[in-house]
């Protein structure tokens, strides 16, 4: 399912305008990114969390040469699904 399909489910579930549903998909999305980027965790009970994962600097190698580099710090998000929607999958 891609954005503009799960726009259409929305506003098929909640009965407003397919604008509407963007509108308020792209305000939840944004809100989200604002609260990873800050570094707060966004919980949906029921649904999963989305965190932010630090990594830490570490060593690797480059495939084409072998020579070893070093890969910065970093952080990345992640999505931890909660148990109503991991046994709503099952």
């Amino acid at each position: 399912m891609n954005k503009s399909e799960l726009v259409e489910k929305i506003a098929e579930e909640a009965d407003v305008s397919r604008a509407a549903a963007s509108r308020t998909l792209d305000a939840a999305i944004k809100v989200v990114t604002e609260a990873l980027q800050a570094g707060d965790q966004v919980t949906l009970v029921g649904f999963g969390s989305f965190v932010v994962a630090e990594r830490e600097a570490r060593k690797g190698r480059n495939p084409a040469t072998g020579a070893e580099i070093m890969i910065p710090a970093s952080r990345s998000p992640k999505f931890k699904a909660g148990k109503a929607l991991r046994d709503a999958v099952n």
